[in-house]
């Protein structure tokens, strides 16, 4: 977020782990990894999709996922994994449904 810590050095993720632990303020839900909550890279290991298509997901809204702020690595229930939205939106894998009308010409020929 290019803020500066209070002695005005640039933050670290040692700097960051330090203050949440002098604090007592936990990592977000995915990073305590007790199995209830994961990663958008671990939803997709699990399902064996890439993370584009989890992204995808998301979007749709066929899976859920939660974001501490906006631009925050996405949170995902893992039991949410199991939902019909998401199964049957895998499912869909292909190509967009394309119509073939009868009167259309090809504009390459038949040889």
């Amino acid at each position: 977020m290019a803020l500066p810590t209070g002695q005005g050095k640039t933050w670290t993720a040692h700097r960051v782990s330090s203050l949440r632990r002098v604090r007592g303020i936990h990592a977000y839900n995915s990073a305590e990894k007790n199995g209830e909550w994961i990663t958008m890279r671990e939803a997709a290991a699990k399902l064996n999709v890439s993370h584009h298509q989890i992204r995808r997901l998301i979007k749709e809204g066929a899976l859920l996922a939660e974001q501490v702020v906006p631009d925050a690595p996405y949170q995902i229930r893992a039991s949410d994994l199991q939902d019909e939205r998401v199964t049957s939106a895998l499912a869909r894998k292909g190509r967009p449904c394309r119509v073939i009308s009868e009167n259309q010409t090809s504009i390459f020929s038949d040889t």
